[in-house]
């Protein structure tokens, strides 16, 4: 069953962060955890699983991290948002107990879930680097000027 958790948001942000700042070297988990304020020990078990799915490539060695796997514009939030809905799967839940869930608001709900999956799938990661760099959110690699004194 697909949720919208914060988890899933998190995950989202960290696979953009890492979209918008891997140039030309991978994106440490650490620089994602300070930047984007996830917690590390649960970044890192979402990155492995979006490794495992062919989300993400991770990088090993002192200058590695993790990439994308693909071209920005072939990697969706609905590839995401589908590893982060199957790590949550594995938690286990409880499916409908009555003819009335298992027969409307079941099929209502898996509907609506498809609905979202096919609007998520249209919004690519290239799609949300384009709207950071609209709103002029600085890159990793950016160095604004300080006129502090």
């Amino acid at each position: 069953m697909l949720k919208l958790t914060r988890k899933t948001l998190l995950a989202i942000e960290a696979v953009v962060d890492i979209a918008y700042n891997a140039r030309p070297d991978p994106v440490q988990a650490r620089d994602v955890t300070e930047r984007q304020g996830i917690p590390q020990r649960y970044l890192e078990q979402v990155m492995q699983a979006l490794v495992r799915a062919g989300v993400l490539k991770g990088v090993r060695g002192p200058r590695g991290g993790y990439t994308l796997a693909r071209e920005r514009r072939r990697v969706t939030v609905g590839d995401v948002v589908r590893v982060v809905s199957t790590l949550d799967a594995e938690e286990g839940e409880a499916g409908p107990a009555s003819p009335l869930g298992v027969s409307v608001v079941s099929p209502l709900w898996e509907e609506m879930q498809r609905d979202l999956l096919d609007r998520l799938d249209r919004i690519t990661m290239e799609d949300l680097c384009r709207e950071a760099q609209r709103q002029d959110v600085p890159r990793a690699d950016e160095t604004r000027p300080d006129f502090t004194i």
